[in-house]
């Protein structure tokens, strides 16, 4: 049986609601979680299914708040634990005393990590948000929707699942650090800053289409619609995503060769989105009378990125996601069945996924914590004080997003990471409007990175990272399935030379059923999962059927978080086993399980997941997008209950919602109805990010620079506030190259002249000039 990453771990479950996914997560690799309720229940039992999946995995015990011995009871569990997660509002943590501080004060090697809509300080520290809520101000909702029409809010569920993984690393980083110092930490999660800087941040590594775009930001919103097209075909939709210069010249073919495309600048991916209104026409006629099965299957072969448009119902019969094992029947909390999410990836080829149901109200309750049973120590050179992960070393193969993202996250945090590519095949992120050396996009993605630049395709290549990897601790590589195999790097053939090594490798559709062997990226991972059809305007709006996800890069900074919070979990398995591990994630799975619950009640009452209402409060409960005095001004209010409408009702003195916003801003729509209880935020456009009271004082942001940009740039300074773990330092991006001399000295104790043969027999590369 597999033991899991986590095994040993254990965790005190203090939070409720979204935060509850944190520990789910963690459970998931393996950690014994106890969720902590009121006699009774949570009151997040009321939603049966999104309670069952968020505490699956976990363990269940019964704690009365009003119990005058309840701070010394929590005291003395947190005392059997490694790891507190809790999501206490303010003033009820201070009113029981049960806060971060009491917590660590009585047990200084535990780590507490408070997950709350806005953190434990600032302005908006007592503000109350929802998913919606956090769309808004997070920077999703201004990029999302068409011009000229309302903005449109993503799918249910799906922006407050970043804060739960954003929360699981911030925990794992932290235990880490006390792993290496026995000392411990407490870490403050805002959901507000997880959103800004973890779902799509305006100021990090942005998609491919990025070096299509404009690198200012314009006030108008941008038509979502435009950038990855999804066309009509003879029984639904498809999309492409076509990226690099090879795809686009696939496509070129498949059209017949028109003569009105021929010019090779079309292979730049600029000029293709300033041509769309003569390319889509003709894109959209050759596809018109073909099903998607057949365009799929000829667009595949042709190497061109497609994918079909699923609707949910029609994701919870596909055949790829029964054989891949992402989607089971299964019993997630007492009585309750539904068809769900396996768990968002495979550890040693066994899936990290549902074991069990959420537990029943104090099932556990007679069952204390085992002993420990986690590793005591994490063997690592160098000094901790350099970041919880210095000393760690990381051979980073991977592209755009989520080969940047996921391997930041390490070097952020002091790890050694060698950014691993070949100027023939730039990484895609590398694509600039003007060609220049660097771009804003690859400098956030790539930071505190050094850079190796070396033909992968060749032996010798091939050779040299295996050598690496000897006294490596991770690989990453984010390619089609088989391909690290093909190359030799696979997990099997590396634990021949290191068997403490651990393998990270992610596609979009995995390395298991019949979609196995299809090119993937983001766009193509929303519409296959169901995502695109949800992300549309409601069922009656003339806008209906356009898609409106195109502008956003989802799941691909997420689903590296996912992976990220994996791969340390195999490297703190491994302080307890001495094994390293294989790890395979597909960006599918991500959004599978982000879109768990709509999944789950459409498997059990089939039709009634569709597109939101929005705008439409009235009686029923719900997000709202309302207009606001101003050009272009927004804001979201969310009711969840009956109290929730009955303050939203005393606030507005009874006038018609729409009517009330319309003569206020959405400061000031944001300030009298959070006074009142009511969740509601501003649409915040990116540069209104930067400005913002809260996340000035709170210092989300820092500014980076590079010698090849033309000036600084924002970026988000931190995942978390940490009480002791520094921010990360801000050292600039590689140029492609820019360290493989000083890399194969230090690391392989290759002298001058052998390193010049290699570059001039092009198995190693050097920066231009």
């Amino acid at each position: 049986m597999l033991s899991l990453p986590l095994a040993g771990l254990r965790v005190l479950d203090l939070t409720h609601g979204a935060a509850e996914a944190c520990g789910r997560y963690l459970a998931d690799l393996g950690a014994d979680v106890v969720l902590v309720e009121p006699p009774g229940g949570s009151a997040g039992r009321v939603d049966a299914i999104g309670f069952g999946l968020r505490n699956a995995n976990k363990r269940g015990i019964v704690l009365d708040p009003d119990d005058a011995g309840v701070l010394a009871r929590l005291v003395d569990l947190a005392g059997e634990v490694d790891i507190v997660v809790e999501s206490l509002p303010r003033p009820l943590a201070e009113s029981t005393g049960i806060t971060p501080q009491a917590l660590q004060a009585a047990h200084p090697t535990l780590v507490v990590v408070s997950v709350t809509d806005f953190g434990r300080t600032g302005p908006y520290a007592d503000y109350v948000a929802t998913g919606a809520v956090l769309a808004a101000m997070g920077g999703v909702l201004s990029r999302s929707g068409l011009p000229g029409a309302p903005p449109l809010l993503p799918p249910a569920g799906i922006v407050a699942q970043t804060v739960a993984v954003h929360a699981a690393w911030a925990a794992l980083v932290a235990y880490t650090k006390r792993l290496r110092t026995g000392e411990g930490e407490i870490v403050d999660v805002s959901a507000f800053e997880a959103v800004v800087g973890g779902f799509d941040p305006g100021f990090g590594t942005q998609g491919s289409a990025a070096a299509g775009r404009k690198e200012t930001f314009p006030r108008d919103r941008p038509d979502a619609a435009a950038f990855y097209p999804v066309f009509a075909c003879a029984d639904g939709h498809v999309r492409i995503a076509l990226l690099a210069p090879r795809q686009w010249r696939s496509m070129f073919e498949w059209l017949g060769q028109p003569e009105e495309l021929a010019d090779p600048r079309y292979g730049h991916i600029a000029v293709r989105f300033e041509a769309a209104d003569r390319l889509h026409p003709l894109i959209a006629e050759h596809f018109a009378f073909s099903t998607r099965a057949e365009l799929v299957a000829e667009g595949t072969r042709r190497g061109i990125p497609i994918a079909a448009v699923l609707s949910p119902a029609e994701v919870l019969v596909a055949d790829h996601f029964a054989a891949s094992g992402a989607l089971v029947d299964a019993e997630i909390l007492d009585g309750v069945e539904a068809r769900v999410p396996h768990g968002y990836l495979s550890i040693d080829g066994v899936r990290a996924g549902l074991r069990h149901r959420a537990p029943r109200v104090g099932e556990h309750d007679a069952e204390p914590f085992p002993a420990a049973t986690g590793p005591t120590g994490l063997d690592l050179p160098g000094e901790a004080g350099a970041g919880p992960l210095a000393g760690l070393r990381v051979l980073d193969l991977g592209v755009i997003v989520f080969g940047a993202e996921l391997t930041r996250l390490f070097a952020d945090q002091g790890a050694d990471v060698i950014k691993i590519e070949n100027s023939a095949f730039p990484d895609g992120l590398r694509q600039t409007r003007k060609n220049s050396a660097m771009n804003a996009s690859f400098a956030w993605g790539a930071r505190n990175k050094r850079g190796l630049g070396l033909d992968l395709r060749s032996p010798e290549g091939a050779e040299i990272v295996r050598e690496l990897a000897r006294t490596a601790d991770v690989v990453t590589g984010n390619f089609k399935p088989g391909t690290l195999e093909s190359l030799g790097l696979s997990r099997v053939k590396l634990a021949e030379i290191n068997p403490r090594i651990i393998v990270s490798d992610s596609s979009a559709f995995g390395s298991r059923g019949p979609w196995s062997d299809r090119m993937g990226y983001g766009p193509l991972v929303r519409g296959a999962c169901g995502v695109s059809t949800l992300w549309r305007y409601p069922e009656g709006d003339p806008n209906h059927e356009t898609y409106c996800d195109g502008a956003t890069v989802y799941p691909d900074h997420i689903a590296a978080h996912v992976g990220a919070v994996a791969v340390l979990a195999a490297v703190i398995n491994r302080a307890r086993t001495g094994q390293g591990s294989a790890l395979e994630l597909a960006q599918a799975d991500v959004a599978v399980m982000h879109l768990g619950p709509l999944l789950a009640q459409e498997s059990r009452r089939p039709g009634t997941v569709r597109p939101a209402e929005q705008g439409v409060l009235g009686g029923a409960f719900g997000p709202g997008v309302f207009a606001c005095a101003g050009d272009d001004e927004w804001c979201v209010i969310e009711v969840r209950d009956g109290a929730d409408l009955a303050r939203l009702a005393e606030a507005t003195g009874g006038q018609d919602v729409t009517e009330w916003t319309a003569q206020r801003t959405p400061s000031q729509v944001t300030t009298l109805l959070q006074a009142a209880g009511v969740p509601a935020g501003p649409m915040l456009r990116l540069p209104e990010q930067l400005t913002d009271p809260h996340l000035q004082e709170r210092r989300a942001f820092s500014t980076m620079t590079h010698p090849h940009l033309s000036g600084p740039v924002p970026t988000s300074a931190h995942i978390a506030r940490f009480s002791t773990i520094a921010d990360p330092p801000l050292r600039p991006a590689p140029l492609p190259g820019e360290h493989t001399v000083e890399i194969c000295s230090e690391l392989l104790g290759l002298e001058k002249d052998a390193i010049s043969a290699l570059v001039q027999q092009g198995v190693l590369q050097l920066p231009e000039g």
